[in-house]
């Protein structure tokens, strides 16, 4: 199964977040699923994806050219896709998932995470998507999510097809 992540450019200031990232891609490839990323080799991004690689599992990487050129795409990947926008990048790791997760990140981690959901629930994909909570990360962005469906702006079956696990572990577990 390709398994899509979303996850940071940055590592963050708690070591638990690259902990977690590790052993997320360890587990991928030894659960013999494939890597589909953003094609970094810098903070989350590049701690899974070398994970992956570490135990001989498959990453493919889709990164817009103009951050290939800074010399931030992994050169050591199964596969690296160069494409035009940022908006290519994200229509062609939808296009390769069968399931998407989200790990710690910023702006672009929430955006796509967003976009994904967006998506999902528009019916545009029919995967499922999964956010590893390491350290409670994620947890005012679910109170949010849950305020939204409090105040009517989000549909309680919409939130529900979000799944959360709180280790790689658990969301290994999650994934078909």
């Amino acid at each position: 199964m390709n398994i899509c992540v979303f996850c940071g450019s940055s590592t963050g200031n708690n070591p638990l977040y690259a902990s977690a990232a590790q052993t997320f891609g360890k587990l991928l490839a030894e659960s013999g699923h494939s890597l589909i990323y953003g094609g970094g080799n810098i903070g989350l991004m590049g701690i899974v994806a070398d994970a992956v690689l570490e135990n001989h599992g498959k990453v493919i990487g889709v990164i817009p050219s103009f951050l290939a050129e800074r010399e931030v795409a992994h050169q050591q990947l199964t596969q690296l896709e160069i494409v035009g926008t940022m908006h290519e990048r994200k229509m062609r790791m939808a296009e390769l998932a069968n399931a998407f997760v989200a790990l710690p990140g910023g702006w672009g981690t929430l955006e796509e995470l967003a976009e994904i959901l967006t998506w999902k629930q528009l019916g545009l994909i029919q995967q499922p998507v999964f956010i590893l909570n390491s350290n409670q990360f994620f947890n005012q962005l679910l109170d949010q999510m849950r305020l939204m469906v409090d105040e009517g702006f989000l549909r309680e079956e919409n939130l529900h097809s979000l799944f959360i696990a709180h280790s790689p572990q658990e969301l290994i577990s999650m994934i078909p």
